[in-house]
């Protein structure tokens, strides 16, 4: 009887990847949306001014907390990591007034883009929302900083697993089946290092269990990663970077005496032909 072998050294998968610096257009999001770029790096797509100011706010905020996910850092809003749709939602809810004070009475940037990618799509016949259920909706977005040093501040990992496993209350389950785009807003940057690394691999579910992270993602080993090629992206405040969460990224270790490195975090995706989800 024939058995499946799990493969013992990761398949490459080829990156395409955009870099250039001004504003970021909805024609490119699209484009990594739809698999035909898989990680774009747009540089000063916001002003420091602002990305100063929502630094300024996130410190600040009354709804900052300890991460408790195995990642040290701080947080303000929701994750939908490794949490019902129930307990989700509600924490989405209950946050919505600390993430809205993040941006104070700035133009909030991603909202911003989010609002015209929903006119682009629009016009495509494709509706975009945030993802939602009879508990609540998501944010726009979720504020992350980190604290960690080391090798990695945040260790290989991939964000289709969290999201394929994710339960069948969960609407955005159905975009695991197609792209998880991982859209990141970099208000502050560290001195040195928190470098957004990504991997040449987009790994299947029996990649997953031969690395025990079928259900999660994360992390990968470093043994497992070890022949993958990988893109190193150096970031500074005021840039914008969205990839495909399929491939194994992470970011690397930054210097502890540098400034906090803080992100502005968003997931979207098709759930269907005419419904791109959005959500954190």
């Amino acid at each position: 009887m024939a058995t499946n072998q799990v493969p013992q050294t990761p398949a490459i998968s080829p990156l395409t990847i955009k870099a250039r610096t001004g504003s970021i257009s909805t024609a490119e999001i699209i484009s990594v949306l739809k698999g035909e770029t898989t990680a774009l790096h747009i540089s000063q797509a916001f002003s420091t001014e602002v990305a100063q100011e929502i630094t300024t706010n996130f410190v600040g905020s009354s709804g900052l907390k300890e991460r408790k996910d195995g990642v040290p850092g701080q947080f303000v809003g929701a994750s939908h990591y490794r949490k019902d749709a129930a307990t989700y939602f509600k924490e989405a809810e209950n946050a919505r007034p600390q993430v809205d004070a993040l941006f104070g009475n700035l133009v909030d940037p991603v909202r911003a883009l989010f609002d015209a990618l929903k006119r682009e799509l629009h016009k495509q016949g494709v509706e975009l929302r945030l993802a939602s259920s009879e508990h609540g909706k998501a944010n726009v977005c979720r504020g992350l900083s980190w604290s960690g040093s080391g090798t990695f501040s945040l260790d290989p990992h991939d964000d289709v697993a969290q999201v394929l496993r994710a339960g069948n209350d969960y609407e955005l389950s159905a975009v695991a089946h197609n792209i998880v785009a991982a859209l990141n807003f970099y208000p502050s940057m560290s001195d040195e290092g928190g470098n957004l690394r990504l991997w040449s691999h987009k790994p299947t579910v029996a990649d997953r269990k031969s690395q025990g992270v079928e259900t999660t993602g994360y992390p990968y080993s470093a043994a497992y990663l070890e022949p993958v090629p990988c893109r190193e992206f150096q970031l500074k405040a005021g840039d914008i970077a969205l990839i495909d969460g399929g491939f194994v990224h992470g970011v690397t270790g930054q210097a502890g005496n540098g400034k906090r490195r803080l992100v502005l975090n968003s997931f979207l995706g098709f759930a269907r032909p005419d419904l791109v989800l959005w959500w954190t």
